[in-house]
């Protein structure tokens, strides 16, 4: 009996048949954040991102299937092709599972189709293109924290709901920007207005006088800022120098977090309408979590920190219930599994690895109407996944059947 065993283990190696084991491979789970921690978003996720991160794990116990779970971290520097060396050497040589965050859209396609090549996990935080569940998207891939359609349902809509019917677009050089330029033109176009022109900036720019000017002399309603981090910061307090919100224009920050006003402050800030998938001062539960969260890093959570934490506290739920982290059986678990967690209540991912939750539409308050530090947002209206998020079988993602 025992030779036949053999000879059997020895045909299934030799004929390249998988065999699954249960556990952990290489005695450990491995998780990389890669982000950006130095450059235009180092506030938007940054080394707060690896803090969550590493919360969810001792959240979790700091083991799954008696494994221990170790988080590491890198600075991506918003460059495609950094990113894609450190995550080819993540998983080629130091045994990383699964890379997550992935600031910057540019970078999170690139390292997505490095995921789809090895084989490997890949769950999106801090990039917004739909691409990465659409055309680019893979049976390992996953989008967790928001995206550029739920962005333009919740802050397009609602500018154009209140009359601002023309659009003109001040858009980051990039596939970020223009996939968020797109979805916003397609909704405003959709809802009976229309844009009447776009710039584009080359990201981290520091003088936006020329983009400004073109947007005032367009008459436009609503001048879209489809930037984000610092780069929606400057052009607001620039915006500000040039009257443009004076002279009956207004602004509308397509992707603007809460670290985004505390940076700029609630004067500059106050009346702009964003979307966000949390915030911490909306009910007892995210009041917790934001507390513990600012005993760490001395800051209070956006949507990509509290994404990031319920991103790595998925996975693990998913390597606990498919009780191995071979990557098949876990991104099976990460399809089925239901999402519920300090973020992602009542969540789903859809077969094109997209994770269907509601999203928020804010309105920052005004500096007399803030109770204390980090009370920000009014919060205007809750928008349900299934009309924040295309449906999965219209987003043009292959594995959809």
């Amino acid at each position: 009996m025992r030779k036949n065993f053999i000879a059997s283990v020895a045909f299934l190696l030799a004929s390249g048949t998988a065999v699954l084991a249960d556990g952990a491979s290489d005695g450990k789970v491995k998780i990389g954040i890669l982000n950006d921690q130095s450059g235009v978003y180092a506030d938007f996720g940054g080394k707060s991102s690896v803090e969550a991160a590493q919360m969810a794990v001792e959240d979790f116990g700091g083991k799954v299937l008696d494994a221990p779970v170790e988080i590491v971290d890198a600075d991506h520097q918003n460059k495609p092709d950094i990113a894609s060396n450190i995550a080819r050497q993540w998983y080629d040589t130091e045994q990383v599972d699964a890379i997550m965050e992935l600031t910057t859209s540019s970078v999170a396609l690139a390292v997505q189709a490095i995921g789809k090549e090895k084989k490997k996990i890949d769950i999106v935080t801090g990039a917004a293109t739909t691409d990465l569940t659409g055309k680019a998207c893979s049976p390992y891939g996953f989008h967790w924290a928001y995206d550029t359609h739920a962005l333009a349902v919740g802050t397009g809509g609602a500018l154009v709901k209140q009359g601002g019917d023309s659009w003109f677009f001040l858009t980051a050089d990039y596939a970020f920007g223009y996939s968020l330029e797109q979805q916003t033109s397609d909704f405003v176009k959709a809802n009976g207005g229309n844009v009447v022109g776009s710039v584009r900036h080359p990201l981290a720019s520091q003088d936006f006088s020329s983009f400004l000017l073109q947007a005032q002399s367009s008459g436009a309603k609503v001048v879209g800022l489809a930037n984000a981090g610092l780069d929606t910061s400057n052009a607001i307090k620039q915006a500000a120098e040039f009257g443009i919100t004076q002279g009956g224009q207004r602004l509308a920050a397509l992707l603007f977090t809460l670290a985004d006003v505390h940076g700029l402050g609630l004067e500059a800030a106050q009346g702009l309408t964003l979307t966000e998938g949390y915030y911490w001062n909306r009910d007892d539960e995210s009041r917790a979590f934001g507390k513990k969260f600012f005993d760490r890093t001395g800051k209070m959570p956006n949507m990509i920190h509290a994404g990031t934490y319920s991103a790595v506290l998925q996975y693990l739920k998913a390597i606990q219930k498919a009780g191995t982290d071979e990557t098949e059986a876990v991104a099976k678990q990460l399809h089925e599994m239901p999402v519920d967690d300090v973020f992602g209540r009542g969540g789903t991912v859809g077969p094109n690895g997209r994770m269907i939750h509601d999203m928020y539409l804010l309105q920052v308050k005004k500096p007399d109407e803030s109770k204390e530090a980090w009370d920000y947002f009014n919060v205007l209206a809750t928008i349900p996944g299934k009309d924040a998020y295309i449906d999965p079988a219209k987003s043009g993602c292959d594995l959809v059947k």
